[in-house]
């Protein structure tokens, strides 16, 4: 087991200003109640992203050993066998799993977790976590990665976020009281705490970041159920989600963009990448 190096402190990657531990686990936990509709109508992922995140590996992607680790209902793992990599999916929650077997059974899927995950010492050449890394608890998963991946092999995550530079997609953020996917601006803000050394540097080296455009074909429909499955509206009280849902709704049904047929909802594509050092755990300096 790789051990992370003294005096390294690694900050939790989360989305929103959520500082209740019991709150975030439960949030963390609701998807399995949605997982059809999550498969369903969660965003894909752009190919130039995906591909960004394996590059420093050097070799093309269908060649590669990868592990989907937080896999969900298996949206990136879809597109990962697709491009021919020896796909591996690991994902805790069992009705989320459960819908990735069904709609992918001749991909390799495994209950775990990021914190335990139940594959072999340096079994693949990367890891990627789609809409997933946020979840973790970082001081034990990045040493699990590390175990897992070959020196030399390739950590990526990636978020889609909606891209509210565009008005009519900012306004949805009012709307939905903060609770739709988080806007690209958020996100933006929340990466200016986390620099090159998120990760610490006793296991991967300086992390580097990239941005993808995105886009989704929605109704103002869709876009109502696909905000349902956001992690704040899942825990709240049924009649506060269905009072959230229906000002969203109102919203869509008020703008020229949204209101008849369907649409294109601008998205943006967060990345990062590190590499785990290619001769193991780089030695620390004293503190």
């Amino acid at each position: 087991m790789h051990m992370l190096g003294a005096g390294r402190r690694l900050r939790l990657v989360r989305v929103g200003n959520v500082t209740d531990t019991d709150e975030w686990a439960r949030r963390g936990s609701s998807f399995g109640a949605v997982a059809g509709t999550y498969a369903e109508l969660r965003p894909d992922y752009p190919l130039d992203a995906v591909r960004w995140c394996v590059a420093p590996v050097g070799r093309d992607i269908g060649t590669l050993r990868v592990l989907d680790l937080g896999a969900g209902t298996g949206k990136l793992t879809a597109m990962l066998a697709g491009l021919g990599s020896d796909v591996t999916a690991v994902e805790p929650d069992p009705a989320m799993l459960g819908e990735l077997r069904r709609a992918l059974p001749s991909v390799r899927a495994l209950p775990g977790s990021a914190e335990r995950i139940p594959l072999p010492d340096a079994s693949v050449d990367a890891v990627l976590c789609g809409q997933a890394m946020h979840w973790f608890d970082l001081s034990r998963a990045l040493p699990e990665i590390a175990r897992v991946l070959v020196p030399g092999g390739t950590l990526g995550a990636l978020w889609n976020s909606d891209d509210d530079r565009v008005p009519w997609v900012a306004g949805l953020q009012d709307a939905a009281e903060g609770a739709a996917s988080p806007s690209l601006s958020r996100r933006r803000t929340e990466a200016v705490s986390f620099g090159p050394e998120q990760f610490g540097l006793a296991l991967f080296t300086p992390t580097e970041s990239a941005e993808f455009a995105n886009s989704q074909l929605l109704t103002a429909g869709t876009l109502v159920e696909l905000i349902g499955t956001h992690s704040q509206l899942l825990v709240m009280a049924p009649a506060e989600r269905a009072r959230v849902l229906a000002k969203t709704r109102a919203y869509l049904a008020a703008q020229p963009e949204t209101a008849e047929g369907q649409f294109e909802l601008p998205l943006v594509t967060s990345a990062i990448r590190a590499v785990a050092h290619p001769g193991g755990p780089a030695p620390v300096s004293p503190s």
